[in-house]
């Protein structure tokens, strides 16, 4: 297992990069625990939820405040978008829920468009997804109060391939090393698993259903010891709480139209306004039997009033929740046991909390209580920092654990006929490295292709295409000469396929790096220079902003200390400056104003004109 010195390197950190909020963590070695780090706002999770404006960039909680008015430049869910193509079916039905427009890119990448300072911007998920982890990363370092280079980033269990490496890509952007890629689930066993250490004798058998915001993962564990060994995972990476607020949406779009004649489904604002309403009335409805919609002036001054019973809510989801217990018992049957051989069930994620889940799921396992001891909001960060800390050199008190994660989709190459010839099953414990011999399809071939693929359908060209190449030198033949083709997966679920022919020697292999939908090196560098740019932005309009603030302080009680005719000139200045619209960049003029004044002040104060 590598090892990072956290001397050398800074502070290790944890990230749960969610779809709708994301959350850090940290070992904290003096007290022998994980510390969730609450962020300026004293909140311990972070909306994941980037905003552009004429004058600034915005992430977090002031993006989420600001989406009512700027909806189109206001983007969330970019996990949705992240290692996917454009043309995906479900790219193309959730760009007409999202106020923000996504076009197709290179390669058939998905690009957000926003207008920032009066211009067009184009930003792949990667690059969203990256202004969030440096939020995070600042987070940490305000409460550090030290440097954060590296972090254990949290995925979907079943998350790609593709989708994994735009995650790395992510990261690269926002400055920080990943030092592994972790299931979510995987990680929320963790924390459940610490938790319960005191308790736990012998081998437990834990079920892990984790509904977030944007994606549902369940994951099967034993622990054992110090030993936590995925067996099974499933889950849906386009499922969960985004989906129980489209219906709402369009469960009150459609009241509104009946109630007024007015379709407010293609204005951008009102919808943010009455999602907001919805997502609101949606965590009313986890302890109360009814919840209140008001949005005031909602649609061309019309106000909106209405309510929504828990059973109407549970009604328009019931077949969104009935796929998750689909999902509970294909993976019981993945893992090859029965919900009586469960011990624990925990819940996960923010929509784990909707009663009419929970329900289900206890009636699905016949009666068994559910755990909720951990905050599922804060359990996977909680298991990220935990294994941030394991890969760390010098931090003392860490649990003792070993981590036997598993590879999510089966893995293989196209054969002869478009068959899907699987050298890694789906769920196979990871890291692995399997070797399966193969023949040449023809007489006398020169060289073969490899394509790799990844997926459950027996068609090979069904499956999702991972990368190809080519092995040559091979000797004169009749068909049938053996090769041999190598599947090597590391700890973070990232693949090496190898291919070659034993007679020669030769040998060809293939990082799985996805080029068709995975940013270039180059790109990677380029967006790591704009992250700077808006980072030195960021820094400047905070400056410009505290400047500001400073000379409207003491213009202020100058003036109130001072007859109207003694105001000199400086006050002048200053006063053109703040009634202007503050679109001057030039910071020289504010900082020499405001020492002006500043010399000014501290004269009339001792000539004790001021108190």
């Amino acid at each position: 297992m590598k090892r990072i010195r956290k001397e050398d390197e800074g502070f290790a950190i944890g990230v749960d990069l969610g779809t709708t909020y994301s959350c850090v963590a940290v070992w904290q070695e003096q007290l022998n625990r994980v510390e969730i780090i609450h962020n300026q706002q004293g909140n311990k999770t972070t909306p994941s939820v980037v905003a552009f404006t004429d004058k600034q960039r915005l992430i977090g909680d002031a993006a989420k405040y600001q989406a009512a008015i700027n909806p189109e430049n206001t983007i969330f869910d970019a996990k949705r978008l992240i290692g996917r193509k454009y043309s995906d079916p479900i790219i193309q039905k959730d760009k007409m829920l999202w106020p923000f427009k996504v076009v197709d890119g290179v390669n058939d990448k998905p690009m957000m468009v926003v207008k920032y300072k009066d211009q067009e911007k184009f930003l792949c998920a990667e690059e969203v997804s990256s202004m969030i982890l440096v939020k995070m990363r600042e987070i940490a370092e305000a409460y550090l109060e030290a440097p954060v280079k590296n972090a254990v980033v949290t995925v979907p269990a079943y998350f790609n391939d593709s989708q994994r490496k735009a995650t790395v890509d992510a990261a690269a952007i926002a400055g920080l090393n990943v030092m592994r890629i972790i299931n979510e689930p995987t990680a929320a066993a963790i924390a459940h698993g610490l938790d319960k250490r005191t308790n736990c004798v012998g081998e437990r058998s834990i079920f892990i259903f984790d509904l977030g915001g944007g994606t549902f993962d369940v994951s099967i564990l034993k622990i054992k010891d110090k030993v936590f060994h995925v067996k099974a995972t499933a889950g849906n990476t386009h499922l969960g709480g985004e989906d129980f607020d489209n219906r709402m949406v369009n469960y009150f779009v459609e009241e509104f139209k009946r109630k007024n004649k007015v379709d407010i489904s293609g204005n951008p604002r009102a919808l943010r306004r009455l999602r907001s309403a919805c997502q609101r009335a949606k965590k009313i409805l986890s302890y109360d039997v009814t919840a209140n919609i008001e949005v005031d002036a909602l649609f061309q001054g019309t106000d909106f009033c209405s309510s929504i019973s828990r059973a109407k809510f549970e009604e328009i989801n019931m077949d969104l929740f009935k796929e998750c217990l689909e999902t509970v018992d294909k993976c019981l049957t993945y893992a090859d046991m029965d919900k009586g051989d469960i011990d624990d069930v925990v819940l996960v994620g923010g929509s784990s909390r909707i009663p009419k889940v929970q329900e289900l799921l206890q009636d699905f396992f016949e009666g068994k209580g559910l755990c909720k001891s951990i905050n599922p909001d804060e359990a996977v960060a909680y298991g990220a920092a935990v294994q941030a800390a394991l890969l760390s050199e010098g931090i003392k008190n860490i649990p003792n654990l070993v981590l036997l994660d598993v590879t999510p989709l089966s893995l293989g190459i196209s054969t002869l006929g478009d068959i899907m010839s699987v050298v890694i099953p789906k769920n196979t414990t990871i890291p692995v490295k399997k070797t399966r011999p193969y023949i040449t399809p023809e007489d006398n071939v020169s060289h073969v292709g490899i394509s790799v693929y990844e997926g459950e359908r027996k068609r090979a060209s069904d499956n999702n295409l991972l990368g190809f190449f080519k092995l040559y030198g091979f000797p004169p033949a009749p068909r049938g000469h053996p090769l041999y083709v190598c599947f090597d997966i590391d700890e973070n679920g990232i693949l090496t396929v190898s291919a070659e022919e034993k007679t020669t020697g030769n040998k060809n292999e293939i990082t799985i790096t996805n080029d068709q939908g995975r940013l270039s090196a180059k790109e990677i560098r380029r967006m790591i220079e704009e992250a700077k740019k808006y980072q030195d932005e960021d820094k400047k309009f905070l400056k410009k902003a505290k400047l500001i603030n400073s000379l409207d302080k003491y213009v202020y009680k100058i003036r109130n200390a001072l007859k109207e005719k003694d105001i000199n000139s400086a006050i002048s200045r200053a006063t053109d400056l703040l009634d202007g619209d503050n679109q001057q960049d030039d910071i020289v003029m504010y900082e020499g104003c405001l020492k002006e004044l500043k010399s000014l002040f501290e004269t009339l104060e001792a000539m004790g004109k001021i108190g």
